[in-house]
């Protein structure tokens, strides 16, 4: 699944004031819509399509009933009669600001837009924006007077920093919509009033989400049950680590008994491996699939995080990056824990 901005067409925003509802700060609503020419909608287009890089997607969720979602229930309004805009627009911004009650959660402009002609999976559809700034960058603005030139500081936002955004395709409406979004602020506890408190969201169950997921899940049991149920050394948890990402880097599908078997092979660890699995996805309520399509920017995600260093103390740092055959173990006749490496060439 994915999307493009190529042909996206900015119609129409509305833009409020919405504070920290705890501090005493106001939620104050517009009344005025914003008047865009054709630079001004290239802007604010770069500003709010750019930084939605990931295939992860989301869908609107309600624990009973899907209709009891209010920004899927405003969303909806305004795809079946889009000169509503305004009148969701301010429902949005206090169901918002309702929301906004964390001691850390900063107010910011709240932009509400419309957009035609966005390119979902190679299928155009509306969409609607919803995006919140909190941050303020310093800009200098330097203007030429009689005998020289004159510099003024001013505040103001970013148009490659979007703090939090949401696109909501109008695509699988019975199902919560597709919606992409970013949250590049509060990464603590106070994050959760963006997607869990105002939008309610879960994650879509795409290819890229069940690569992710899965990946997650092998680095959990090699890090931590695996060396609970059987002795394994550092460089043994790292070897199942890297050919773990060697399968989904040499491969477009994924298979989870092929998988198993070329990754882990001896037959308990695979048995231990299910069990953890098995507990991990119902515990989380996750529905992955045994065979899926491998996402490679998923892999790629991943990949970053599946460390291959060996740290012996303070004094050496070991990269494996292949062959476990080739790094031997042992203790010597004075108590001494070493690693024999063996190679062809030198560089």
């Amino acid at each position: 699944m994915n999307f493009t901005a190529v042909n996206a067409l900015l119609t129409h925003l509305f833009v409020h004031q919405v504070g920290n509802k705890s501090a005493d700060e106001a939620c104050t609503l517009s009344k005025n819509e914003v008047q865009l020419d054709e630079e001004l909608t290239a802007l604010l287009t770069h500003y709010f399509f750019s930084p939605f890089k990931s295939e992860e997607f989301y869908r609107f969720y309600h624990e009973t009933d899907l209709q009891l979602n209010e920004v899927f229930t405003y969303v909806s309004a305004i795809f079946d009669q889009p000169e509503s805009l305004y009148e969701q627009s301010v429902n949005l911004a206090k169901h918002l600001y309702n929301h906004s009650t964390h001691p850390k959660v900063k107010g910011g402009e709240f932009c509400v837009a419309y957009f035609k002609d966005c390119n979902l999976n190679g299928s155009s559809c509306d969409a609607v924006g919803l995006f919140k700034s909190e941050s303020k960058d310093t800009f200098l603005e330097i203007d030429r007077i009689t005998d020289g030139f004159e510099i003024e500081s001013r505040k103001g936002i970013n148009i490659n920093k979007l703090d939090k955004g949401c696109l909501i395709f109008n695509s699988e409406p019975e199902n919560g919509y597709v919606i992409a979004v970013v949250d590049h602020t509060n990464k603590g506890t106070e994050a959760q009033y963006w997607k869990d408190d105002f939008l309610s969201i879960h994650v879509r169950s795409t290819d890229f989400y069940k690569t992710n997921q899965f990946l997650g899940i092998t680095k959990q049991f090699v890090t931590q049950q695996l060396t609970e149920d059987f002795e394994v050394s550092k460089a043994d948890q790292i070897d199942f680590l890297n050919r773990s990402v060697d399968y989904f880097k040499t491969r477009e599908n994924f298979d989870k008994k092929e998988f198993e078997t070329e990754v882990f092979g001896d037959s308990n660890v695979i048995e231990s491996f299910r069990r953890f699995d098995e507990n991990y996805r119902q515990g989380h309520e996750m529905e992955l699939g045994d065979t899926f399509d491998i996402s490679p920017q998923a892999v790629k995600k991943q990949a970053r995080v599946f460390k291959s260093v060996l740290k012996l103390d303070k004094n050496f740092h070991i990269y494996i990056h292949g062959n476990r055959e080739l790094i031997e173990q042992g203790v010597d006749e004075n108590g001494r824990k070493y690693y024999k490496i063996y190679y062809h060439e030198e560089s």
